[in-house]
């Protein structure tokens, strides 16, 4: 063999064996790798693992809490809770929901309604979540189902719990309601800290004091933890945390009140607040028309829906809370109290009251001529010029500078989500509301009907309630609340809710007193004399009647001319007794006309009943129904007996009085006790 050919085989060897290593070496190397990733798959992450293995045979399934009550002052329930069972189906699960929907209603009857129910949930709802097909269903229907179930992959029986409104519509408007948890709301949630707690909660509060202590109702959500098989059914429970409750909260609101002032409006629209001065506390606040709360419990129907939605009557609108209306008459003791502290007027400062004024060239009407008018005259006999001639010298600014601090174009703080701000006018309001440059200048002559309460003036009956509520605490302010306190779901404590000490405006005690004088005769010898005639305590108000459309200067208001809806509104302002008030009210009753005729005789039975215990007589209530009457006539009945009615309705074999024993720690306090508390170790026994 040639030396050539031997270094050929040496190179072709060599190249032989590094082909070899290299494979070897990628052999090796392969083997590290999977060697490795055993290493990380068993030992590194290995809890990981066997934590997703756990999971794959345990299922954590929320528990949703019982929603608290919700109670008035004397602990009768305005909202509660009862358990039913409900027919669902999980539409991922389900091959054809047409023809399963079909063969239920062989087992089980389904309503039209129940179909178009479950049609909207759908909108609403992932394909993998449970949607109720039929509410309440009977033990016979649970049993013929539970028969059949095998056929119907999918379908499930649940026990849910319902909200129940014992009362209806008393008081609708304060309490609220819930609903089923839309897209918006879900977003809410998920941004925020509760979003966990409302794992498997299908419902929150929409309205009142449903939505403004949904906090505090809700409770907190529990959870099971269950040993499922593959197919994802439960075996055995291995771990849990209970659901607790959420609390009671019991509100300031007087049902029995409540309820006479709504008897007391009938058919009519309107609004009426009526507040402890001394504390704050919201005694009644009625918004008429009303609505039954429990058409919304399993979902309103359509036809439902469209009436309550499209009436002219607008029953869904709080109008105590949102309604804005100009103030009428009722604005004076305010104006009177801003001239005084402003320094435009002094008590004793005297104009010429001649039934008219004319500024620039336009002449404003008073109705009648009183003579020589000072401060307290001008709101005794209700002058249109006196604060026609203040309202000019004070300037739109000025106005809104005093006025707003006393509650007026501002929210007031009430404890419900959507209070109305209304409107207080003034240069820059004026700005920055319109858009053309001819619109957003303010003109002289504007400012002449912001004192008698009409022009671009609009309150809530809230905000007139507040600033009355603070004329009657001789100038001192205290929010307007309705939450009193809550019943812990787990101590059973009564815990009262925390509230600010009032403030003081600052006005000068010889300025408030002359009004407060002068609002005091106005039921002596002034507009409601007729009213209040008669009445074994003193009393202070101020009527009201303000134009619903604007009729001209050269026109004479005619009602009978006027459909019902442009009529004149009727209001009044009040407190009683006028000494040392206990309960102020704001109230108007929509285009019932003059404020004697139709708002101060019901400001008249609130005082008969909170003071004196009376109730007003059937023949008493259908004559204040129609504005025919102002003092009281017939005989009247016991507030007391007349409360005994909603004892029974809302607590089935447990009396309100019982529970305001238990809240109280024993002592049976009267149902209208200015606190309700209970002392340290007492164990309040309030149904869930």
């Amino acid at each position: 063999m040639s030396g050539f050919e031997v270094r050929n085989s040496e190179a072709e060897l060599y190249k032989f064996r590094v082909r070899i290593a290299v494979v070897a070496l990628v052999v090796l190397l392969m083997f590290g790798v999977l060697l490795y990733r055993l290493f990380v798959l068993q030992v590194v992450r290995h809890d990981s693992f066997a934590e997703r293995a756990e999971s794959n045979r345990t299922a954590v399934v929320p528990i949703v809490p019982n929603r608290g009550q919700i109670l008035d002052r004397n602990g009768i329930v305005l909202a509660t809770n009862y358990s039913a069972y409900t027919l669902e189906i999980t539409r991922s699960k389900v091959q054809d929901l047409e023809a399963t929907i079909e063969e239920l209603s062989q087992l089980v009857e389904i309503t039209p309604r129940d179909r178009r129910k479950f049609k909207r949930l759908m909108d609403d709802s992932k394909r993998f979540e449970s949607i109720p097909l039929r509410s309440r269903l009977s033990d016979e229907e649970v049993a013929r189902f539970t028969a059949q179930r095998w056929r119907f992959p999918g379908v499930d029986i649940k026990a849910r719990f319902f909200r129940n409104y014992p009362l209806e519509d008393v008081a609708g408007h304060v309490v609220g309601y819930i609903g089923r948890i839309n897209q918006r709301e879900q977003e809410a949630l998920e941004d925020s800290d509760d979003y966990a707690n409302y794992r498997g909660t299908e419902v929150i509060g929409k309205l009142g004091i449903e939505q403004s202590y949904e906090k505090q109702l809700h409770g907190t959500t529990g959870w099971e933890q269950l040993e499922t098989t593959a197919g994802g059914y439960a075996v055995r429970r291995l771990n849990s945390r209970p659901a607790t409750p959420g609390d009671t909260v019991v509100l300031s609101l007087d049902v029995g009140l409540q309820k006479l002032v709504e008897d007391l409006y009938g058919e009519r629209r309107g609004a009426l607040v009526a507040m402890d001065p001394r504390n704050g506390e919201v005694l009644a606040m009625v918004s008429k028309p009303g609505y039954d709360l429990n058409l919304f419990v399993d979902g309103i129907d359509q036809e439902n829906w469209d009436f309550l939605n499209n009436s002219i009557d607008r029953p869904l609108l709080n109008r105590a809370l949102r309604g804005t209306y100009p103030p009428g008459s009722t604005y004076k003791p305010f104006m009177a109290i801003a001239g005084l502290e402003s320094g435009k007027r002094k008590i004793e400062t005297t104009i010429q009251d001649s039934g008219s004024w004319t500024f620039g060239g336009h002449t404003f009407r008073s109705g009648h001529p009183n003579g020589p008018t000072n401060l307290r005259r001008s709101i005794i006999k209700s002058s249109n010029v006196y604060y026609y001639m203040l309202a000019n010298d004070m300037g739109v600014d000025t106005i809104h500078e005093y006025l707003s601090p006393m509650g007026f174009g501002r929210q007031t703080g009430i404890d419900l989500v959507g209070e109305g701000r209304g409107v207080l006018p003034s240069t820059e309001w004026k700005r920055n509301t319109y858009k053309r440059p001819e619109q957003k200048k303010w003109y002289a002559g504007e400012t002449i009907s912001l004192g008698i309460g009409q022009g671009y003036n609009h309150f809530t009956m809230v905000q007139l309630a507040y600033a009355t509520s603070m004329l009657a605490n001789h100038g001192i302010q205290h929010t307007p609340h309705l939450g009193k306190g809550t019943v812990d779901a787990v101590s059973r404590q009564f815990k009262p809710l925390y509230r600010e000490e009032g403030t003081s405006m600052g006005y000068k005690p010889e300025h408030v007193e002359a009004v407060r004088s002068a609002l005091a005769a106005v039921t002596v010898e002034g507009t409601s004399r007729f009213v209040f005639g008669g009445a074994p305590y003193t009393s202070a108000g101020k009527t009201g009647t303000a134009q619903a459309v604007t009729v001209g200067q050269k026109e004479k208001y005619n009602a009978a001319k006027l459909a019902e809806h442009q009529r004149d509104h009727s209001l009044y302002i009040a407190y009683a007794p006028a000494e040392n008030p206990k309960i102020a009210v704001a109230l108007i009753v929509e285009n019932a006309g003059f404020g004697a005729a139709a708002a101060a005789p019901i400001a008249r039975r609130v005082f008969d009943y909170w003071l004196l215990d009376q109730y007003p007589s059937e023949e008493d209530m259908a004559a204040v129904r129609k504005g025919q009457v102002g003092r009281p006539i017939g005989t009247p009945r016991s507030g007391q007996a007349m409360m005994a009615r909603y004892e029974r309705m809302a607590l089935p074999g447990v009396g309100a009085a019982r529970v305001l024993e238990n809240l109280s720690g024993g002592d049976v306090a009267a149902p209208r006790a200015p606190e309700l508390a209970a002392p340290a170790g007492a164990e309040p026994e309030v149904e869930d």
